[in-house]
């Protein structure tokens, strides 16, 4: 009697512990499951980057990285002498699929969207992404700074055209005067440098479209279809590799493998490459923040903000005329910014806050129903 007694208890004590069992074992589950969600899953991925990355902090991480970035370059492609400008990038983007190669296998890297872009999109955004990163670099070496800020101009309208046409995006009066002025400005503060090579003028025009498409769709993909920058990067990355190593042999200089790869040039290199990474990561997060046009601007900010900061800080002297134009850029983007920032709380009617889009973003930039056709930032 007594070992039926004991032998009773003892069944009960096990079948709790493994009822207990279960249930930590279930809740693990859960955290797991939440987890994968939160980190792994395209949907938790885009929104943990929509609540960490905002428009704001987008923009910001994006003109800190480009501004460091040009004085890198400068210090490679000057003070180090390494005159190759598209195989410059093409290590840039191998460092950046090196560095995402690493957060995919610590599973950090973001999944793709379920529903997936076209493969000719990714395949496009590849090739215009190769294009605009190396026929700037070569634009930089064989012009001067003034000239490629000013071919930099035509993109915003650029940008503006091809967006009406696609997508027919209009733009408000108010805006297009405000970027009309932008424009003027940073064409003013630099036409003191207008130095330029006939074959460097032709590069600076053939960079244009492929930039212009290459904002739109960076943009447009993001907020469109769920993409995160990181996860788009990964997915294009190869392909602007492979149109890379087709520009090498003719845009570029025979010698790349007989330079001299000291220490101190290869750790200035991989530096660059670096920035080069975040540059790209910024620049498609300020793009899936915002818009293409206003990413432009942002880069014509960043022109003038490096003018007046070599006036105040190392005595430079660009001249009246381009110190002028400078604080009449900054003014247009200050009107284009507030023009945004009031479009924007015009739309966060209580009304419009009782039904939540699929994107965040995709309202803050005037995406409705998953159109990209509306006026964005």
């Amino acid at each position: 009697m007594l070992n039926f007694v004991v032998g009773k208890d003892v069944r009960k004590i096990l079948k709790r512990k493994d009822s207990d069992a279960g249930e930590r074992g279930k809740a693990l589950e859960d955290l797991r499951s939440s987890l994968f969600n939160v980190f792994r899953s395209p949907e938790g991925a885009k929104r943990q980057q929509q609540q960490l990355c905002g428009p704001a902090t987008a923009l910001t991480f994006n003109f800190v990285v480009a501004v460091g970035i040009i004085f890198m370059n400068k210090l490679v492609l000057k003070v180090v002498g390494f005159q190759f400008p598209i195989f410059l990038t093409f290590i840039h983007y191998v460092v950046s699929w090196l560095l995402m190669a690493i957060l995919k296998s610590l599973s950090i890297l973001p999944a793709s969207p379920s529903k997936s872009a076209r493969i000719s999109t990714l395949f496009t955004l590849g090739f215009v992404m190769a294009l605009s990163t190396g026929l700037a670099n070569v634009s930089l070496k064989y012009n001067s700074v003034g000239f490629y800020q000013m071919s930099k101009i035509a993109v915003t309208p650029s940008i503006v055209l091809a967006e009406f046409v696609i997508y027919n995006k209009r733009v408000s009066f108010s805006k297009v005067l405000t970027l009309a002025v932008v424009s003027f400005g940073v064409a003013v503060a630099t036409v003191t440098d207008l130095q330029f090579h006939l074959f460097g003028a032709c590069i600076a025009l053939a960079w244009i479209i492929p930039s212009a498409i290459n904002k739109i769709l960076w943009s447009s993909l993001q907020q469109q279809e769920n993409w995160t920058a990181l996860a788009l990067m990964w997915k294009t990355t190869p392909v602007t590799l492979f149109f890379l190593v087709a520009l090498i042999p003719w845009l570029d200089p025979p010698g790349a493998l007989s330079f001299n790869w000291s220490f101190n040039n290869t750790s200035a290199i991989l530096m660059s490459a670096i920035l080069g990474f975040l540059l790209q990561w910024s620049g498609a997060l300020a793009l899936g923040a915002t818009s293409a046009v206003t990413h432009v601007v942002l880069g014509q900010f960043k022109t003038c903000v490096i003018l007046l900061g070599n006036y105040y800080l190392f005595s430079s002297n660009p001249g009246k005329t381009s110190i002028c134009g400078a604080f009449t850029a900054i003014a247009g983007m200050s009107i284009y910014t507030y023009l945004n920032l009031r479009q924007q709380s015009s739309r966060t009617s209580p009304r419009q806050s009782s039904t939540l889009p699929k994107s965040k973003l995709s309202k803050e930039n005037g995406n409705h129903d998953g159109n990209y056709g509306a006026e964005s930032v």
